[in-house]
């Protein structure tokens, strides 16, 4: 083994595994260890929660890391998110009020076993010349400008290499966060239990009703990230590429305690009193669940992520939010880009210190947009016309500005960063007010949102813009073409946001349709007024908002 390398990173899961594939493939020269905890492969039982990627984290498996072929071959497609609403029918699946694509989605996305997935991504390290110690603990880092010496134990024995940077890729460990006293406090303290079961539980066998059974394409259910909702949780149902299917339980402590959950027998009666169903269909094979996994209090958050010391945090080790709309891969791959970014400059002799900086500010401006879409929000999960609204502002939000730029490289690029972040007025700060100031409106509409629905379908490709958003997300642009998109996505997601607060205002108060709107100032505590220098949407933004409104326009 060697004692001297150019990059260490300290734990060997997907963030680690993938980060060393990145790296390697920009510095193909790059001398890199990576020291992995676990003595031998990973299982394909419950290894690790997050086995759903959105599109972010699809382009980079896919296309930054070129596994499109082993994805095709190997992984499950996901036809989608797709989500059952109106709680009150929780006994007839074929009642509720289903949000999810007819078709499968242009952009593709996966279904991960886990543990398939990173023994395969180790064997691609070993394969192209990556070093990976499985069964290496690390003990210490001491940082020293000539290299860092990391101390580690392995075989049974202690020993050191030193590293010109050290990744910490370690997961909960948080192996730097915690040596570095670098743990941030983040409220948002909701838990997770999960199992996976032996074989299939597909949604479609679980309706009588004919016409309900025959109205999609069959599998098409089945592929989806399945979640079905209610006042302070959500339950997934993921099929793996093993044939297992994975099942799991997401709620706020508050609404409902994590010791009602938290050991497999209580588990199941838990989803016999909030989803029957998923009970009903899984009791039976309780002999087929493979196994039992929990997390308490699973938001994380960091003080810092990368240093011009030459030292960073990616993955799990750093800031993780929820798994409700499968992000965890996409702050991995846009961790991994950055790092790399880094390393690539270094190794080339860049001085590093401003691109460090305005990497870990944009990382941490995205996640600190993302904490508001989770951030006290469970209390609303039940209900069926604020989270339709919702699911598709979020959706509208994420395709339309961090998913663009990222597949068009627009993250390490400093010109467009720059024109997008640097001041108040440029596309991306705007963008971070909008997102924060429309989950506010829905938190002061959902008090007002006392209907109930049933028996309804709505489609993402329903809505013409959010069509036209998801579909552009293949398109390419250079850098001062894609700040002038992302510029155009902001004015159209500012007319998203007007006519979501003109429909809410027109419910609760009875306010015209045509009024101007500020969407930056917007607010439902007291009755609006015009304002003189507010927006009107387009009508296509008008028809879209209509087909996911389901009350009366007064």
């Amino acid at each position: 083994m060697n004692n001297s390398f150019d990059v260490a990173i300290l734990g060997g899961g997907l963030a680690g595994l993938t980060l060393a594939l990145q790296t390697k493939q920009i510095l193909p020269n790059a001398s890199i260890v990576v020291l992995e905890r676990r003595d031998g492969g990973a299982p394909e039982a419950a290894h690790k929660v997050g086995e759903s990627t959105v599109e972010l984290g699809t382009h980079y498996i896919r296309e930054v890391l070129d596994l499109k072929d082993y994805m095709d071959e190997h992984q499950l497609p996901k036809h989608g998110l797709r989500f059952f609403f109106s709680p009150q029918h929780k006994n007839d699946i074929s009642k509720r009020v289903e949000l999810g694509p007819r078709k499968l989605l242009p952009v593709p996305s996966h279904q991960i076993d886990r543990g398939t997935f990173e023994n395969k991504l180790t064997e691609l390290c070993i394969e192209r010349g990556i070093e990976v110690l499985l069964g290496a603990k690390a003990n210490d880092v001491d940082f020293k400008d000539a290299g860092h010496k990391v101390d580690f134990n392995y075989q049974q024995e202690d020993k050191s290499i030193t590293a010109r940077w050290v990744i910490d890729s370690t997961g909960r460990a948080s192996f730097l966060k915690r040596k570095l006293g670098l743990k941030k406090d983040i409220n948002h303290a909701v838990c997770a239990a999960w199992f996976r079961i032996k074989g299939d539980l597909n949604v479609d066998d679980w309706s009588d009703n004919k016409e309900w059974n025959t109205f999609l394409e069959p599998g098409l259910r089945r592929l989806g990230t399945v979640h079905f909702m209610d006042k302070g949780y959500w339950v997934w149902l993921i099929p793996l590429a093993t044939g297992n299917t994975s099942v799991g339980i997401v709620a706020d402590p508050a609404i409902h305690p994590f010791e009602t959950y938290n050991k497999l027998d209580k588990a199941l009666e838990w989803l016999k009193v909030n989803e029957p169903l998923c009970y009903e269909n899984i009791e039976p094979r309780k002999d087929d669940i493979l196994d039992f996994k929990i997390l308490k209090h699973f938001a994380l958050n960091s003080e810092k992520l990368y240093s011009h010391d030459r030292w960073a945090i990616s993955g799990e080790s750093g800031v993780f939010l929820d798994a409700f709309y499968s992000p965890g891969t996409d702050f991995i791959s846009l961790n991994n880009t950055l790092i790399s970014d880094l390393i690539a400059r270094d190794m080339a002799g860049e001085d590093i210190t401003l691109h460090t900086d305005v990497y870990e500010k944009t990382l941490f401006a995205i996640f600190n947009n993302w904490v508001p879409l989770y951030e006290d929000k469970y209390p609303m999960w039940g209900l069926t016309q604020t989270m339709i609204l919702k699911i598709f502002w979020d959706w509208a939000i994420y395709w339309g500005v961090p998913t663009l730029l990222f597949t068009n490289d627009g993250f390490t690029k400093l010109m467009v960063l720059k024109n997008l972040f640097a001041s108040e007025n440029g596309g991306g700060q705007k963008f971070g007010r909008l997102s924060i100031q429309v989950q506010t409106l829905l938190l002061e509409w959902s008090k007002y949102d006392t209907e109930q629905f049933e028996d309804r379908y709505i489609d993402p490709f329903d809505i013409a813009y959010l069509r036209d958003l998801h579909i552009g997300l293949d398109e390419r642009y250079s850098p001062r073409e894609l700040v002038a998109k992302v510029n155009e996505n902001v004015v159209l997601l500012e007319e998203i946001a007007s006519e979501l607060f003109r429909l809410m205002s027109n419910q609760i108060y009875g306010t015209p349709m045509d009024m101007k709107v500020d969407p930056y100032a917007m607010s439902l505590k007291t009755k609006p007024m015009e304002v003189e220098n507010g927006i009107i949407a387009r009508e296509q933004v008008k028809e879209g908002l209509a087909v996911m409104w389901y009350y009366p326009v007064k």
